[in-house]
């Protein structure tokens, strides 16, 4: 049986070749291909595991892709804030990817992919969506529902957090920041949440997502409607979607 040499379709292959052509030529291509296929592949549509959070309180989320993106550099130079974001939904791959990218779980040890002060890992992401808001859990890779209602509009005083499909909410949790002043807590809790902000950023470049991170956010309405306790304060929040057309 003969092989196609490398660069090259295989024989009967002509659509296959004429698609790896095009993706070279447009990036994007490719990427909104991986998405569909993520999304075919995922074991748990993300209705699926909007249901399981309705029924058990927790929603397991696909295991993350580790081994695909754009090289670091690449992703650098694509990255940007933008602010206009289609309605379409991230396809449950792309979320868990997304979350794990964030601040998931990346060695045996517990430690994530962005770093904390003293290893706290004090700060909590919130995901803000029409079917409800959820917390990630990054231990169990999973989103643990906590309300059922769209609350994306106290997450951000701006129209695109409105209309972006989801926004991620950075809320930092002083119990677990023993030994540090009430000045410190504040400090390298803004620390913390900008490293697992450009984490978010950078994917969101790989993965041509569009993304803003943003500080003008309803925090009292808000905090109430997550039920926060007083030691968990709201830090930043970040809109995530698909870029308007």
């Amino acid at each position: 049986m003969r092989t196609a040499r490398p660069g090259r379709a295989a024989p009967g292959d002509g659509h296959a070749g004429a698609s790896a052509v095009r993706e070279r030529l447009d990036p994007s291509m490719a990427v909104r291909r991986r998405m569909l296929l993520g999304a075919a592949a995922a074991p748990v549509g993300f209705a699926a595991a909007g249901a399981m959070a309705q029924e058990a309180g927790e929603g397991r989320l696909p295991a993350p892709q580790a081994d695909g993106g754009l090289p670091l550099m690449q992703a650098l130079t694509r990255r940007r804030t933008t602010r206009s974001f289609a309605r379409q939904v991230l396809p449950p791959q792309v979320l868990s990817n997304l979350l794990w990218a964030a601040f998931g779980v990346n060695r045996p040890d517990g430690h994530r992919t962005a770093p904390s002060a003293r290893n706290w890992q004090e700060i909590d992401i919130y995901v803000a969506m029409a079917s409800g808001a959820y917390v990630y859990d990054a231990k169990a890779h999973a989103l643990q529902r906590v309300l059922p209602q769209d609350v994306r509009a106290l997450a951000g005083t701006q129209a695109h957090a409105r209309n972006a499909p989801l926004t991620l909410v950075y809320v930092a949790d002083a119990r677990r920041m023993g030994g540090a002043s009430d000045e410190g807590r504040t400090e390298l809790a803004a620390a913390d949440t900008g490293f697992i902000a450009q984490n978010a950023y950078l994917f969101c470049a790989s993965e041509g997502l569009a993304t803003v991170v943003f500080a003008s956010i309803d925090r009292e309405r808000l905090a109430q409607a997550l039920k926060l306790d007083r030691a968990q304060r709201v830090v930043l929040a970040q809109s995530i979607g698909y870029p308007a057309q």
